[in-house]
């Protein structure tokens, strides 16, 4: 039977007369990837933060591996990891004294040495953390969330400052982890990580979830129109269509079997996270016309 690991119900957080939490439902299952998508202000980090303990709500019920964050036990905290989007890190340690240190914390902890080499520092772990560089120190901190070895983890921008090189090395960590069932809950500004990550989604704005589903599926992206783009006597045309292999083979007849420059696309998961938050974003120039 599946597990609910974090349930929220009707969570509020007010500040004056603002609320930047306004009723937010959510239901993560255990061993689920699940990221919290939106712009900056819309309630993402203080949804998460509550989530975590580490803010007080005003209204709602919410529950995290059974047990209400806001009446947290020590056993309950060895069960939770978390990377928060700035961390203050014991500079004067190495990366491995630092890792090896936390791991103390914990009852079962992940192997340190394994922990540094999943975050790509094995080569820095002689060094003392404050000669990292911002992004180095960033491996740091995903390094102290996932070295307990906890059931649920919390990973806030987690990959700020990593190069391309890391960022995919860490997706594998998190993919392992997820594997072996932990349940993770991500807020990324990386639609690509969330992409490729997360199971479901949910998208925050001004203080509400305005949409959740799977990323592929998330505002009907799956059903939407697809865009049909060629180029006619030197000018970019674009047709957006339900039908789109009807099109194609329009034009394959109309260019006799070569369409000049001819693309397929759907709408990204760029694409529908802007409209969801009521953000513009740039359409082709060209003109819709039929084939």
């Amino acid at each position: 039977m599946t597990q609910t690991a974090v349930m929220a119900r009707g969570l509020t957080k007010r500040y004056g007369d603002v609320r930047a939490v306004d009723g937010v439902d959510l239901e993560i299952q255990a061993g689920e990837v699940f990221a919290i998508l939106g712009p900056n202000g819309a309630g993402k980090s203080t949804t998460v933060e509550i989530l975590e303990g580490y803010r007080k709500r005003d209204a709602g019920e919410v529950s995290v591996l059974g047990i209400d964050p806001q009446h947290p036990t020590r056993l309950w905290r060895s069960r939770v990891g978390i990377v928060l989007q700035t961390a203050n890190d014991t500079a004067e340690l190495t990366v491995r004294e630092t890792v090896r240190h936390f791991a103390g914390y914990y009852p079962n902890p992940r192997d340190p040495d394994e922990v540094i080499a999943r975050v790509g520092l094995t080569e820095k772990a002689g060094n003392r953390v404050r000669q990292l560089s911002g992004g180095q120190r960033r491996r740091v901190d995903v390094a102290l969330g996932v070295v307990g070895n906890p059931e649920l983890l919390f990973l806030d921008e987690p990959t700020t400052g990593f190069d391309p090189e890391a960022r995919r090395g860490f997706w594998d960590l998190v993919e392992s982890l997820a594997h072996d069932g932990t349940t993770i809950v991500l807020t990324t500004h990386y639609l690509d990580e969330a992409e490729a990550l997360a199971d479901r989604v949910a998208v925050i704005a001004e203080g509400r979830i305005v949409a959740e589903d799977r990323p592929a599926t998330l505002g009907g992206r799956a059903t939407a129109k697809a865009r049909v783009s060629w180029l006619d006597e030197g000018d970019r045309k674009h047709l957006d269509t339900g039908t789109p292999t009807k099109t194609v083979m329009e034009l394959t007849r109309r260019f006799d079997g070569e369409v000049p420059e001819l693309t397929v696309t759907r709408p990204s998961l760029e694409d529908i996270y802007l409209e969801l938050i009521g953000s513009p974003h740039p359409q082709a120039p060209s003109p819709e016309v039929s084939p």
